[in-house]
Formats: structure tokens, sequence, C-alpha cells
């Protein structure tokens, strides 16, 4: 199961923000306990559908061109094949806990080869199961969309893939909640100290449905792997010339948790080499290998490119070729690669190439993708 976790992002790592207390605890403990990381983000305050997409299917959106802003709405209707991870399954549902046509997705899950796809726009059969707002929010709350999945989870007793992408934590961040518990302070709030205040509540909400989820699904008697992440930061961080800080304004937080009985079955293992800054094209060869599977010749090649090259991103200040960060969490450059990584790097462009705008000969050689 991948779970999108909208505009989560660990707080306390915004430079020059102090927060009362720790919104995040559970998360914290969760993340110390497994394959875990920050995971560079090509959005700061939106662009939810592309790292979705980078998830999904490995590419990096840092490879395209510029003037391909948008794969879901530009690229993967039109495309013949769209590869991604969906298709190492015979089965595949998408749980979204919002409008379906946003960024095309009902178009998009479809090529992707999601049989079902529920949203708040879907109706009969795949209708949501549970929608309630949360509080005095306008918002599904991720209590409930944790509810969807996990009642898709029951509904399949063979494997299967599942997609939630949450919305609770979506802008506007004012009068969502009952109560604003947490106290911000530091330049970085400029003025929007009860803005951030009010993501923050919502952000511990997140933290507590996500815990209890977790518990659920370590109730059932099947192996269930959970990649988690944050999608981007919420764009409220306005203070202190914040554009300076390039690379925390990236970065999001994610984990990959598998169940107790996957854990009792020897289908667990945590990677932490390599791990601490990760791309999301990344994140399935990462999901691969916490879980002890053998790979295609596709995810060996991701597996390659999560090892040894940099995390990378859109840069949002006009490098070509991305931002790039290493290991020790430092900004790099392409010049700063080794010639083998830059060889890796203009492979992955070519491979990017041919399964995109190429003619797709990858997709027809035998066994290369899955």
């Amino acid at each position: 199961m991948y779970v999108l976790s909208e505009s989560f992002s660990d707080p306390a790592r915004v430079p020059n923000l102090k927060i009362n207390t720790d919104p995040i605890s559970n998360i914290r403990s969760i993340k110390a306990k497994t394959t875990s990381g920050l995971m560079l983000s090509s959005g700061y305050g939106g662009g939810t559908a592309n790292m979705e997409y980078q998830v999904d299917t490995g590419m990096a959106i840092n490879l395209f061109s510029p003037t391909l802003s948008t794969p879901f709405t530009q690229l993967v209707p039109g495309q013949k094949s769209a590869p991604n991870i969906t298709n190492l399954f015979k089965t595949k549902n998408a749980i979204h806990t919002f409008a379906g046509s946003l960024y095309r997705r009902t178009e998009v899950y479809k090529k992707f080869g999601f049989q079902t796809f529920r949203n708040t726009e879907s109706t009969g059969s795949q209708k949501l199961k549970y929608n309630k707002k949360i509080e005095k929010s306008n918002l599904i709350g991720d209590d409930e969309a944790y509810k969807d999945a996990l009642w898709q989870v029951k509904q399949q007793k063979s494997g299967q893939f599942i997609s939630l992408v949450t919305m609770q934590n979506h802008l506007p961040f004012t009068n969502k909640y009952y109560h604003d518990q947490y106290t911000v302070s530091g330049s970085a709030t400029g003025s929007n100290k009860q803005t951030i205040e009010n993501y923050v509540e919502g952000i511990s909400l997140t933290d507590k449905s996500t815990a209890a989820f977790l518990k659920q699904l370590d109730k059932l008697n099947k192996p269930i792997t959970v990649l988690w992440y944050g999608d981007h930061l919420a764009g409220i961080y306005s203070g202190d010339s914040m554009a300076q800080y390039n690379v925390p304004l990236h970065e999001t937080d994610y984990f990959i948790y598998s169940n107790r009985y996957a854990r009792a079955h020897g289908q667990s293992q945590t990677v932490k080499s390599s791990t601490k800054v990760v791309s999301p094209n990344t994140f399935s060869a990462l999901v691969l290998a916490h879980m002890g599977q053998k790979v295609s010749p596709y995810y060996a090649f991701l597996t390659k490119v999560q090892q040894k090259l940099p995390a990378m991103a859109l840069d949002s200040q006009g490098d070509a070729d991305g931002l790039m960060v290493n290991q020790k969490n430092k900004q790099i450059h392409y010049k700063d690669l080794t010639k083998k990584q830059k060889q890796l790097y203009r492979d992955y462009k070519l491979i990017q190439y041919d399964l995109t705008a190429g003619k797709q000969y990858l997709v027809h050689t035998k066994n290369f993708m899955k």
C-alpha cells in the first residue's frame, strides 16, 4: 500500500521555527524502528500529482523538459502504455478523499490499470465507504481515509496494490479544528503564526490516526507493507527570507512499515544504508528491498539509482539538472558527480525517454519491467 499524506512534513526541521511540544511523536517513533528518512520533493506548497507520478512510475520529473510541468495531465493520458508499480499486481485499487477529476486522476488511474477508484465524485459500487469531514474542516479526515483503506484491504484474500491519497492537511489552514493546542514562534512564522499553528494541529491528528491505522494492520493475518510519505511542505513559512533555505523546504518524511504478520514471516527487513535522503522516483525499489523481494531489471536499475546517485528533484532556484542532495543532506551539483555517476544519470535519461517519449522498446522487452 502506498499512502500519500497531503502536505505532511515535520515542522521541527523548518529553519527558525519553534513548537511548544512535539506534534508527531508517533510517526517519529515509527520512523526510528523501520526503513525511513527524508524524501526530496519537487514541490513547495503544491505539486502533489508530480510526487505521486514519480513514486508510482519510477520516473524523475527533473529529467523531463521544463515544458512538461505535470505528467498526470500532459503525458499519461496520451501514452499507449504507462508503466508503473501496479504492473506487478493483478488486483489494484485506488482511494482519494477528494475529487477524482483533479489532475485527471480518474483518467490517469485507468491508464495505470487500477480496477477501482474511490473518490468524492465516484458513485455506485465505487463510492467512498467513509467520508466524514474532520472537526470543522470541509475536508475528509485521515481517520476516515484509513477506514476506507482498511476496508479495501479486507476485500481481497490474495495480494493487491492499494494507492491512498489523503486530503486532510491541504490548505487552507484556518479555523479547521476545535482546538489549536500548539504554539509556534520564531522568524519563520512571518505573519502566518495562526495558520502554522492550525496546520500543526492537523498533522498531530494525522500522527494519531496513522499510528492507530498501523495497529489495525498488525491485527491482520496476512502480510501488508505500507509506504507512507508526505508529498511537500505546506507553503506557509513565509518569514525570514525562507527562499534561502532551499533544501529543508523540499524535504518531507517517509517510512516503510510491514505489519506484524509480514515481519513474523520474513517479509520485512529494515534498509538503512543510503536512505537518509531519497527521491520519490526510487521509492518502489526501496520498498521491494525492504520486503526482500527479487526484482526485475527495471527495479534493479532504480535500486542502483537510489544507492549511487544523490536524491534529485526539480530545483526552484533554476538549476537545469535539478536539485541534488547527498546522504550528508548537502546540496551538490551535476559537475560534482563522478564519471560513473554521470554515466548512470545519462542511462537513466535514456531509459526514461524510451518509456515516455520514445517507442517503448523496454516495455516490450521480456521481463524488463516485471
